[in-house]
């Protein structure tokens, strides 16, 4: 029982949620129209360019987690690290945040990496990110006070207002999200609580999170965290370009959504449907973005994006198949 309900968590639950999001959003939408605004409408120069920064991203990634794995005596092969990420993203797409483990057991079974001490690489990163990305939240929403200050002033619309001005579906849709990520950390809370049982388990997971001090070449891990979320940001920014509702829009506009939708891919939908689409939607609106172009962005680049995952995932399960397993492990 307790097996089923866990699979209904991972798998329907993100599912229903995404889907229901999405439904609220493009209820009474012209889906017709797609076909013309990706095939009259739409500069495609300015998205395939942005396809080598969204590869680039995943691989910077492979590479810094082979980095952070070296200290704690592992040396995985650096296609095998890569192509373990593009699996995970692929892998997450089905069941929200698998993908971690599983890439994870893409190095123990062909290069014999310790499961928990790769998961504790994984701990490590994802602190080094949420860290960064706090940083940068905080300095973009400093830099932009003087843009809400004049929206403000131009619209007369005060905090107070704008909260009340906000639908009942805009507030259900915040809602669900913040209920999202609160089932979200429950369970993995109890997750945790299991693992504690495990006291090999722990001690890798450990060995993981505190590797970090014994990374050699530091300025190296710092390059590549700072390529992963740079690259990132341009395979977002340049699908600005691809449409001239927001073609026009500012660096800082682009950094702002950029940053919302990475905080509202952390509510566990597969690659983040729904709650991305829903905050960089409303995001855009704020920049004076037409409520119907804003949509036909974020449903297009969304999918665009996510059909780029899914390459990806597939070229790495293509490529694993012909990988040999590492001599050491056909040893033993």
């Amino acid at each position: 029982m307790k097996t089923l309900s866990a699979k209904f968590i991972k798998i329907v639950l993100p599912l229903l949620l995404g889907g229901t999001i999405l439904y609220w959003m493009y209820r009474g939408f012209d889906f017709n129209r797609i076909s013309d605004v990706l095939f009259h409408q739409m500069n495609w120069f300015w998205m395939l360019l942005s396809f080598p920064f969204g590869i680039l991203a995943q691989t910077f990634r492979g590479w810094r987690w082979r980095q952070t794995l070296e200290p704690l005596g592992e040396k995985p092969r650096t296609s095998t690290a890569v192509y373990s990420i593009f699996l995970s993203y692929a892998v997450s797409l089905l069941v929200p945040r698998m993908g971690e483990f599983a890439r994870c057991g893409v190095l123990k079974h062909y290069d014999g990496v310790s499961f928990p001490k790769a998961i504790g690489t994984v701990v490590t990163e994802r602190a080094i990110d949420s860290l960064l990305v706090l940083l940068i939240t905080l300095l973009t929403f400093l830099s932009q006070i003087p843009v809400f200050t004049r929206f403000f002033a131009k619209t007369g619309t005060r905090i107070d207002t704008l909260f009340t001005s906000f639908s009942t579906a805009g507030w259900l849709v915040t809602a669900v999200c913040g209920a999202a990520v609160l089932i979200l950390l429950y369970v993995l809370f109890r997750r945790l609580s299991i693992i504690d049982k495990v006291r090999g388990t722990i001690k890798g997971i450990w060995q993981g999170i505190v590797s970090l001090k014994d990374v050699h070449h530091v300025p190296l891990f710092i390059f590549y965290t700072l390529a992963i979320w740079g690259s990132y940001f341009l395979h977002y920014y340049l699908t600005f370009f691809c449409f001239s509702a927001t073609s026009s829009l500012s660096l800082s506009c682009a950094l702002v959504t950029f940053i919302v939708g990475s905080i509202a891919v952390i509510v566990p939908t597969p690659n983040g449907a729904g709650p991305w689409h829903f905050a960089v939607k409303t995001m855009l609106i704020l920049y004076g973005v037409a409520e119907t172009q804003a949509l036909f962005f974020v449903l297009i680049v969304h999918s665009v994006q996510t059909l780029l995952v899914v390459l990806l995932g597939l070229y790495a399960w293509i490529m694993l198949a012909f990988t040999r397993r590492s001599t050491a492990i056909q040893r033993t």
